[in-house]
């Protein structure tokens, strides 16, 4: 079992939380341009210096989440039993599950997700920013396959086609929380019939 956190971390937390809270209320209220890094400190009763403790701008606020689902993926994939997959089919099974758990994860409080799914749509900023980041996960993905012993080719394949899946279910399901994973999941399975050796007549 891990530690309990502190009382300095259960405080920075919480500071975060409120952080993140505000801002969200705010975006919906005023929309993501009206909104400023004063309005959202003072909305979360904290100085400016405190939201630039956690946040460089208001457009990380929009993707409070990630690092959190970037651990908790790189943590699951080093987990996972048995050797490397050392072909494309193979990876793309094991990164397939994974990010089916990103999903359930990132839509877990479906509201916040789908405030999250029409900021980016209303504001091109955030959605180039989206891009960006979203190659963070297939870098780590990259990463963690190659550690396990995968090789380069089929680690760096899997990791983009699994990034290219999840944005195809993205967009096909909106802002709308509970269609990412099956969407996704779609996506995923698109891919079988074009893998399959010897697919049938």
């Amino acid at each position: 079992m891990g530690q309990r956190p502190s009382l300095r971390e259960r405080k920075q937390k919480q500071a975060r939380e409120q952080i993140v809270e505000a801002a969200f209320e705010l975006f919906a209220e005023r929309g993501f341009t009206e909104v400023t890094v004063t309005d959202i400190a003072e909305r979360a009763e904290v100085g400016r210096t405190t939201f630039f403790r956690y946040f460089g701008d208001k457009q990380e606020v929009v993707f409070s989440d990630e690092q959190q689902l970037l651990d908790h993926l790189a943590e699951r994939q080093r987990a996972l039993p048995g050797e490397a997959p050392q072909n494309l089919p193979a990876a793309l099974e094991q990164v397939r599950a994974l990010v089916l758990e990103v999903c359930a994860e990132a839509t877990a409080d479906a509201a916040h997700y789908e405030m999250h799914q029409r900021l980016l749509e209303q504001n091109p900023e955030l959605k180039d920013r989206s891009a960006r980041k979203l190659q963070r996960f297939a870098e780590l993905g990259e990463a963690i396959l190659l550690e396990r012993g995968t090789p380069r080719e089929v680690a760096v394949l899997a990791a983009q086609i699994a990034v290219a899946c999840y944005q195809a279910g993205s967009r096909l399901a909106g802002a709308d929380a509970p269609a990412l994973a099956p969407a996704v999941d779609v996506a995923f399975g698109r891919l079988d019939v074009l893998l399959d050796p010897n697919p049938a007549h």
